[in-house]
């Protein structure tokens, strides 16, 4: 189910005209489900799906350790990518309760804004 809610939610944003850059996209501390433009913002992604809210919505799926292993992760994909020049970057989580998905039950919510790698002294 994982693979099919990461397949409607990429329809979902590109029909929202971002541009998918990467998808899948993995680090030594976690993944990145979709990495995609919006406009001037870098979005990294993390779809979630549940069948029901009987162990809490999807949104609420995404606890602050699973923030920070994203967190780690854009970090780690912006060093090995420092020509992307995005001055915006933003995270997302697309929540999606049932498929085959409707737009409207994706929903987008940022959930953290500093992904600037660290500088090298």
């Amino acid at each position: 189910m994982g693979r099919r809610a990461e397949q409607a939610a990429c329809r979902y944003l590109k029909q929202q005209h971002c541009r998918l850059l990467c998808q899948n996209y993995r680090g030594p501390k976690g993944e990145i489900d979709l990495i995609m433009e919006d406009g001037d913002c870098l979005v990294f992604i993390e779809v979630r799906y549940r069948r029901n809210n009987d162990f809490g919505t999807p949104l609420e799926s995404v606890d602050k350790p699973k923030q920070q292993r994203i967190i780690k992760t854009a970090r780690y994909f912006l060093q090995r990518n420092p020509t992307l020049g995005y001055e915006n970057r933003r995270f997302d989580v697309v929540s999606i309760q049932q498929l085959p998905a409707k737009p409207e039950s994706c929903f987008p919510s940022t959930i953290a804004y500093a992904a600037k790698p660290h500088q090298r002294r």
